[in-house]
């Protein structure tokens, strides 16, 4: 520990990894199969997932309870399907979530011809026994190009909306916050973290293609004030942790020569 805050990485070649075939996934934390005492959760965050599901392929319809589930589209088209009669096509760019609450099921399956790459991410909500509901807010890649846009909030805060055709982040019933940017090479990126956020991950997102064992992609140089700079590659986390009582602000520089595709966690 220093100045207050800490990093750890979290190299993609750690993760948890299974190829099924149709299915090619890394867990950051323990999911399924794999199990890793180390790596649970951290604060709210209990699953993150990086899935590439096969054209006619996908999970077929299952149950949740008590979680907030997104879908953050990378490439390709999801076909999404749930017991509250919500049915939808999320494309590049759209994050969906669903509040599973008391009890909702659905299924997810790659659309089209091509194979879907998503992100999913589940969050233990603040509040049990919420009504299921479900949105989808729509991210373009201008929007996100060299800033940090966020598209997840914690409902009630301003500007984040409930309602289901609101702009905007997507409402979670969580200390939650996600912030997602395309970096462009030689471009640096800094937020100050709130004075309530203790933790925060970075994760960089495999936009390149499948790596399950050699890292490759960009590079991206992670600092804050007090503590050793960071490199991660495609696929790669860092957890960020401060005691300070005061905002850190966290900063990111594209070192390679493509674009990189970066989601940042804020978390109490």
């Amino acid at each position: 520990m220093s100045g207050g805050t800490e990093f750890l990485p979290r190299p993609s070649t750690d993760r948890g990894h299974s190829n099924h075939g149709w299915l090619k996934t890394f867990h950051t934390f323990s999911f399924a199969d794999y199990y890793d005492p180390r790596h649970s959760q951290f604060g709210s965050l209990r699953v993150l997932n990086e899935d590439r599901v096969d054209a006619h392929t996908g999970f077929g319809t299952h149950g949740h309870r008590e979680f907030e589930i997104f879908s953050y589209v990378v490439s390709g088209e999801l076909q999404h399907n749930d017991s509250m009669g919500n049915t939808e096509v999320l494309k590049r760019g759209d994050l969906q979530m669903t509040s599973a609450g008391t009890g909702i099921r659905h299924s997810e399956h790659a659309h089209g011809e091509k194979q879907v790459h998503f992100l999913q991410i589940w969050c233990k909500p603040s509040v049990s026994n919420l009504k299921p509901a479900y949105f989808t807010r729509h991210f373009t890649d201008e929007e996100k190009k060299d800033q940090w846009v966020r598209v997840v909030a914690p409902v009630g805060e301003a500007g984040v909306s409930d309602a289901r055709e609101a702009a905007g982040p997507a409402p979670v019933h969580s200390p939650v916050s996600l912030r997602a940017t395309l970096l462009s090479p030689g471009r640096n990126l800094s937020h100050e973290l709130s004075p309530q956020s203790s933790k925060a991950y970075v994760h960089v997102v495999q936009t390149s293609g499948y790596n399950p064992s050699t890292p490759s992609g960009n590079t991206i140089r992670v600092y804050a004030p007090g503590t050793q700079d960071a490199t991660l590659r495609e696929g790669d986390g860092l957890y960020i942790t401060s005691t300070t009582g005061a905002g850190t602000t966290v900063s990111v520089e594209n070192t390679g020569e493509t674009v990189a595709e970066l989601l940042l966690f804020e978390l109490d």
